[in-house]
């Protein structure tokens, strides 16, 4: 494997709706499994969307699509595992498009890293790793501050997580999040303070190339766009 093959590279795509972001990680994802990129890190904000996993339930939603369309937010179904989630500006999601041999190490891994950045701005959170897949996240005491639901194809993820970084809450309780009653939490909640959304972004972002033992290189999207073109010669 080259040298390519094993750099972190680090992308902020800024707000992107969830279409074209997911769009856009199945280019990257592709482009992972052709050996054109390295293992890479999509950091974004989308526009306000419900999305549905793999083992998302009807009563997840306890209201028509339509209400909650009148209220700008959309449902999409995802191929992600885990079960009903929100997202909206003031969060931060990232679509780590890595390749794994096992699926559970890499969820355990994100989860380490969003808790020590979590850490880094003063919320003692924690993972619920011994309590069933439903509390697969990050949590402070009871409340959930950070979800996690990814997708396996050919050795190579794609989705990843999302922290409630400063973000309006009220959404959350209209649906039943994860499947769980359990309180929506935030950085700016449990912090009572103004939140550096990009200082936190880059933090995370050095925890998570450090858990793979290197340091991430922020690439622009059009060098992402321009890497990830389709071509005849994998370089790994």
């Amino acid at each position: 494997m080259t040298d390519r093959a094993k750099q972190y590279s680090l992308v902020h795509l800024g707000r992107l709706n969830y279409r074209e972001a997911n769009k856009l990680q199945e280019r990257v994802r592709d482009a992972r499994e052709a050996g054109q990129i390295g293992d890479t890190l999509l950091l974004l904000e989308h526009d306000p969307v419900y999305t549905r996993g793999r083992r998302s339930s009807p009563e997840e939603f306890p209201r028509e699509a339509a209400w909650y369309a009148e209220r700008g937010i959309e449902i999409i179904d995802a191929d992600r595992g885990g079960r009903a989630t929100y997202h909206a500006p003031g969060q931060l999601v990232g679509y780590p498009i890595v390749k794994t041999s096992d699926v559970v190490a890499h969820v355990r891994s994100l989860e380490r890293v969003i808790v020590a950045a979590l850490t880094s701005v003063g919320v003692d959170a924690r993972a619920r790793v011994d309590e069933g897949a439903d509390f697969t996240g990050v949590w402070v005491e009871d409340r959930k501050i950070a979800s996690i639901g990814v997708h396996l194809r050919r050795s190579i993820t794609t989705h990843g997580f999302a922290i409630n970084v400063d973000m309006d809450l009220e959404p959350w309780q209209w649906i039943v999040p994860c499947g769980l009653p359990a309180q929506i939490t935030s950085v700016a909640a449990e912090t009572g303070a103004a939140v550096d959304a990009d200082a936190f972004a880059a933090e995370l972002s050095r925890l998570w190339a450090a858990e793979l033992g290197g340091a991430a290189a922020e690439i622009s999207v059009e060098r992402l766009i321009s890497l990830i073109a389709p071509t005849d010669t994998p370089l790994a």
